[in-house]
């Protein structure tokens, strides 16, 4: 598996990746209007702007993009991976490369949890620091966590704590 900073030859591979993972998984959790909602935001115009920042990477394994992840300065703004392909380490793997990078300028990264993916943050050591909703159509709310994760000097805080 190659994680590579997305291009703009890619945006078809990563819609279909977005929204074959929303409309399935989502689906699972949520109502017909937040899968609506999600579909809606990760529009093709969207996608070209993510690829555009230069922060919206992909997961290609056997020549397949079968995730997508992006950032927004310490933000980790979403992460996809096909269903066929979960709960085989590739979310974790696009998360090591967002956090590595967000890493390089910040010491916490920063993420909106939908509630599919709360379980795999926390497994990575993220923490909810806030709830959110969202006010859609037809009275639905979009709830969501907010978490954060400190990146830096975690290593040195946790091994220093014993000898002060």
């Amino acid at each position: 598996m190659e994680y590579v900073t997305a291009t703009s030859d890619m945006g078809s591979a990563i819609y279909n990746v977005l929204h074959t993972t929303i409309k399935t998984v989502y689906a699972k959790y949520y109502p017909k209007e937040v899968v609506d909602f999600f579909c809606q935001h990760h529009s093709k115009e969207h996608i070209l702007g993510g690829i555009a920042s230069g922060n919206m990477g992909v997961l290609v394994e056997n020549s397949v993009v079968v995730g997508t992840g992006c950032f927004d300065d310490n933000h980790i703004t979403g992460v996809y991976v096909l269903p066929a392909y979960q709960k085989q380490g590739f979310g974790s793997y696009i998360m090591d490369c967002l956090e590595t990078e967000i890493s390089k300028k910040y010491d916490v990264a920063v993420l909106d949890a939908s509630l599919p993916g709360v379980f795999l943050y926390e497994h990575r050591g993220y923490k909810t620091v806030g709830h959110g909703i969202y006010e859609l159509e037809n009275e639905v709310k979009l709830v969501y966590e907010v978490m954060e994760k400190k990146l830096k000097n975690f290593l040195v805080s946790t091994h220093m704590k014993g000898r002060l």
